[in-house]
């Protein structure tokens, strides 16, 4: 039980390091941006459009996987518009009192960030239409023949929402919004450059080689890229080297058990499952989460779409199925004969 509750704190030690470590990374402007170079474009020709109207940015909706920047870039929007930010989370609004106080604290040209914003309740979601579209809300208070209903102006605000999973949308939430930009998975080129940055910023000397090597099994995700410099940091100040080089990236990597594909310890034991119980697939997420003791939704948003984009997975009408990349990857033979070896390449 001691050992269960230390592992908790230290996990979540990590995890609050984690924060401070990737906000001190965070770029300030449009031009620090790495990568994303069309939905960059494209928002700096709406940012100049609307300064020179001194009008504020219409509503923005922010979609891709996790850890692609779409709160960095909703911050970067926010100053590059030299306005104030407010950041929340549709779990967070739990009743439609809770969004009214957030709205009328807010002035005019103001950002309000909503991360995970498909996980807004039904209520709160048509609470928030009126105020997108004419910037007023109706909040009624008591009930039945004593019903009163307040109206209350607001400041014209730019809501900028963030989601990973754009689909769970509604039509009429989706249809308010005047700009959509859906960030993809970073290619190696950008994320070297990403994490050169955050080396320098950090005081870190490394090599052109080792910034692509954690490029390379960063899963296309800058936030991954700035936590695995971070371990690699670690790993060469307690082996006493003043510079990080490939031999050091891949010695830490390999300890933390990060293969060359950037495939972590549950990628392997999701695959695990399909190619062990499922013989390969065709599997059901809602069994595979089953199995492993995982969310749905964890399987869905964090691991899937790495999996899906590298090609070791692919989703058919009947469930999950592996794919030739897969097999390749950890030297099976495909098909639906298992080898007796099989467990031990996991």
């Amino acid at each position: 039980m001691e050992d269960q509750r230390e592992k908790l704190l230290i996990q979540k030690e990590t995890e609050e390091e984690d924060v401070v470590f990737n906000l001190s990374l965070r770029p300030a402007h449009l031009s620090e941006f790495v990568g994303q170079k069309e939905t960059i474009e494209s928002l700096k020709l709406s940012i100049e459009a609307t300064k020179q109207r001194h009008e504020p940015l219409e509503h923005i909706l922010l979609s891709g996987p996790p850890g692609l920047g779409k709160t960095s870039l909703a911050h970067i929007i926010a100053h590059e518009m030299k306005t104030k930010i407010t950041a929340t989370s549709g779990p967070a609004i739990e009743r439609a009192g809770d969004l009214i106080g957030i709205l009328t604290n807010l002035g005019k040209g103001d950002i309000l960030f909503i991360d995970e914003i498909h996980r807004l309740s039904s209520v709160v979601e048509e609470f928030l239409y009126p105020a997108m579209e004419t910037f007023q809300i109706d909040f009624v208070i008591d009930k039945g023949p004593y019903a009163k209903t307040i109206k209350f102006n607001l400041k014209q605000f730019t809501l900028v929402g963030a989601t990973t999973r754009s689909g769970l949308l509604t039509a009429a939430l989706r249809g308010r919004f005047g700009m959509f930009f859906h960030l993809d998975f970073y290619n190696e080129g950008d994320l070297a450059s990403i994490v050169k940055r955050s080396a320098k910023i950090l005081g870190v000397e490394i090599d052109e080689p080792a910034c692509l090597e954690i490029a390379r099994r960063s899963r296309g995700t800058p936030r991954i890229a700035n936590r695995l410099l971070r371990r690699v940091r670690d790993y060469a100040q307690v082996k006493k080297s003043s510079k990080l080089t490939v031999d050091i990236v891949d010695k830490a990597l390999t300890a933390l058990r990060i293969d060359k594909a950037g495939l972590d310890e549950m990628d392997r034991k999701f695959l695990k499952v399909i190619l062990d119980n499922y013989n390969g697939g065709p599997a059901g997420v809602e069994s595979i989460a089953a199995t492993l003791g995982e969310e749905e939704d964890t399987l869905v948003d964090v691991i899937e779409p790495f999996l899906l984009k590298a090609g070791f997975l692919k989703r058919t009408s009947r469930g999950r199925e592996l794919t030739e990349v897969a097999y390749r990857h950890f030297n099976i033979a495909s098909g639906k004969t298992k080898s007796k070896t099989q467990k031990e390449l996991f």
